[in-house]
């Protein structure tokens, strides 16, 4: 069972979570699809449950699979769409930023209608 980025990570893309993946399978989209949104992607047939990803990320927009909210179950076959259209991603790099305040992860969750 994979981790999946829900779109809580939609144009935060912070690479804490890439920082920490033993296997690199976390990755961002630059093949200049304008279908995928502007986020990070585990690619579930990589991803190893090792859990390092999900308390590294600063958004909170890491599930487990079995426990992505129900608001986020799209994000479940968006992860998974990386497995066909790989061309189109590579594996995140790490670039280091500030991290987000709790008042801007909860004003990320009210915009995303997220009530945890």
């Amino acid at each position: 069972m994979a981790y999946i980025v829900t779109s809580l990570c939609v144009d935060c893309k912070d690479t804490a979570c890439a920082d920490v993946c033993p296997v690199e399978c976390i990755y961002e989209e630059t093949g200049g699809a304008a279908k995928y949104k502007n986020q990070l992607f585990i690619h579930p047939d990589e991803c190893i449950d090792c859990t390092n990803c999900e308390p590294a990320c600063p958004w909170k927009a890491i599930f487990e699979e079995d426990e992505v909210p129900a608001i986020f179950k799209s994000a479940i076959e968006e992860n998974r769409v990386i497995a066909d259209d790989i061309g189109s991603f590579t594996v995140a790099k790490v670039h280091k930023g500030p991290a987000p305040t709790a008042d801007q992860v909860a004003a990320n969750y009210k915009k995303h209608g997220y009530t945890p």
